[in-house]
Formats: C-alpha cells, sequence, structure tokens
C-alpha cells in the first residue's frame, strides 16, 4: 500500500511538472543563498544610506522591498532632490534577468551595484569615497574581512555583497506557481480566461520564462510609435545604434501589481492601462473592458512571497567616518 501511495505521490507530481513544463512561464524557485556571511553582509550595504554623498539615499530608495523592490514613482528623486530620467525597475527577481537596466548596460548584477553610487543623479558619491567611508566603519572592517579574508574594503567586495544580497530577492510561490504545480484552485475562471487571453493574443512571445519578462530586448511600440513626453526614450547601450531607439529589456511581471507605475517612462498608472497600451502599439489589438480585466486579474496573480527578512541595524560612524553633504550645501 505504502508504495502504491508513493507511485501515485511520484504521478501526480511528474504530471504537475510536464503541466508546468508545457506553459511559456514556468515557477520560481526559492533562493538558495552559497554564502550567508556575504549576504548579510550585502544586506547591510543595501540599507546603508552612507553609500551616498548626502548619507540619505541608499538602494533601498529607489528599490524599496517593501513596494516590491521599486518606488512606485514615475522617475526616482536622486541628490539634491534631482528627477531622474526613467522609472526604476524592481529588483525583485531581478537575478533572473539576461542583463540590468533596461537597456541592459550592466549585464550582472554587480556591474548594476556600483553604477549608482557614482552617479551624480542619483547618490552621487564616488567609489573613493563611499569605500574611505565604509573602511572608517571598524565593524565593517570586521565583517568583510570575515567575508573576504582582507583588511582593505575594495569596490569588487562591495558590489559582489550587494549582489549575492539581491540574488536571493526572489518570489515564489505565486498562486499562479501554484496553479502551474497542479493546483487547479489556485486562479479563479476570470484570472484561468485572463491566462488564457494573455497567450492567444501574442504576450508571452516576450513575457515567458520563470520572470514572464527580462530575458529579451525588445522595441517599444511595434505595430504603432510609442508616443512618450519623457526624456528617456533610450536606447540599448551596448549598441550606440540609433537605429535601437525605444529598444528595451522586457521587465518582468512577476509582482506586477505591486511595481507602478508601468513602462520604462512610468506613462502608465494602472494595470488596466498598461494593457490596454501594450495591446495597441505592440499587439494591434484593442481588448474590451471585459478582456482586459480579466488579464488585469491573471496578472495580479503572478504576485508571490516577498522576501522576509530582518532589517539589519547598520554599524555606527565615528569621529573618523568622512562626513555627508547635506542637499542644502
Amino acid at each position: 500500500m505504502r508504495s502504491l501511495i508513493l507511485a501515485a505521490a511520484f504521478t501526480v507530481a511528474a504530471s504537475a511538472a510536464f503541466a508546468a513544463a508545457d506553459e511559456p512561464i514556468q515557477p520560481i524557485q526559492p533562493a538558495k543563498a552559497a554564502n550567508p556571511a556575504m549576504v548579510e553582509l550585502g544586506k547591510k550595504l543595501y540599507f546603508d544610506p552612507r553609500l551616498s554623498k548626502s548619507g540619505f539615499i541608499s538602494c533601498n530608495s529607489c528599490h524599496n522591498l517593501s513596494m516590491g523592490g521599486t518606488d512606485n514613482l514615475k522617475t526616482s528623486i536622486g541628490d539634491h532632490w534631482q528627477e531622474g530620467p526613467i522609472n526604476s525597475p524592481t529588483v525583485l527577481n531581478s537575478a533572473l534577468n539576461l542583463a540590468q537596466f533596461w537597456d541592459g548596460r550592466a549585464l550582472t548584477l554587480q556591474d548594476q551595484a556600483g553604477g549608482p553610487i557614482a552617479n551624480p543623479g542619483e547618490m552621487a558619491s564616488t567609489h573613493t569615497l563611499a569605500l574611505s567611508v565604509l573602511q572608517s566603519i571598524p565593524a565593517y572592517v570586521a565583517e568583510y574581512k570575515a567575508v573576504f579574508k582582507s583588511d582593505k574594503i575594495t569596490v569588487d567586495g562591495v558590489t559582489k555583497a550587494i549582489a549575492a544580497f539581491e540574488e536571493t530577492l526572489v518570489t515564489p510561490n505565486s498562486r499562479f506557481d501554484k496553479w502551474l504545480k497542479g493546483d487547479k484552485k489556485a486562479l479563479t475562471s476570470d484570472e484561468l480566461a485572463g491566462y488564457e487571453l494573455f497567450k492567444d493574443s501574442g504576450c508571452t512571445a516576450c513575457h515567458n520564462g520563470a520572470a514572464a519578462g527580462g530575458n529579451t530586448f525588445q522595441k517599444m511600440g511595434v505595430v504603432e510609435p510609442y508616443k512618450t513626453t519623457s526624456a528617456a526614450e533610450g536606447r540599448v547601450a551596448v549598441t550606440k545604434d540609433e537605429a535601437d531607439r525605444f529598444f528595451f529589456k522586457v521587465p518582468t511581471l512577476r509582482n506586477v501589481e505591486l511595481t507602478y507605475p508601468y513602462f520604462h517612462d512610468g506613462a502608465a498608472t494602472s494595470l488596466t492601462q498598461a494593457v490596454d497600451t501594450m495591446g495597441r502599439i505592440q499587439l494591434g489589438k484593442s481588448f474590451t473592458k471585459e478582456e482586459n480585466a480579466k488579464i488585469v486579474a491573471f496578472l495580479k496573480s503572478l504576485t508571490g512571497d516577498q522576501p522576509d527578512f530582518k532589517l539589519p541595524i547598520l554599524p555606527p560612524s565615528n569621529d573618523s567616518t568622512p562626513k555627508p553633504t547635506p542637499f542644502n550645501k
């Protein structure tokens, strides 16, 4: 009897795995931290505003882990209240991207992590200044040495640690994932109908894989031009080719109900508006109000378990720590 039960369980699991494999979107797998000590150091650095010139802006400022890994602003606010040129993509599941940033100019999370620190419109520091701040804090020096076996804190180590933490920011166990794995009661009839519309309309040509996006670059405005008043028209930085204007990395749809506003310029304030725009300019399709609502219902089923961790207590500065430059200076 026990063998029959085990065989039945295996058959159900195998059937669910086969069903998931047959779908264009795959379940997200839980994160496995290869080096927990490095992840813990990276978590502190991710939340530490002292990496910025003002001592006010951290990675979490624009990629807030209480807000779907974004800031829910049209474009982010940087040093001296500068409004950025482009919408901040979510950091959640970013380890699944083929490259980082909308234009793909950073191939890895580690490459990306060093950019905002020295960007004058974002954290506005320099790598030299940021490292001097960290090097002046004994607790950081000790923790860094325990992880990297070195007394000298480097940009490579800092960005590697931040990337290690970001790699853990995955969101498995969405209701859609449960459905993929065989729980046929996980989705409502409207959500299932929305998923079928999503597939039948051609959305999965770009939004596929575990992240439902993030794995290709596509042109914004295939059927008709995308009209924007934003300066964030952009081009794929790795090509610098005018023909690549309006080509962006396809954003993930995971947790998309949390990551508004939408698109590289933040122009769509709701999922309803985003679905309507994408239908028209990418697919040449006008969704009815009822079809739009069903697709939106499906998209909301992609919200997974949010990262659950204890907020870090950052080590204190001391008298030798370089002082920040407030915005009014």
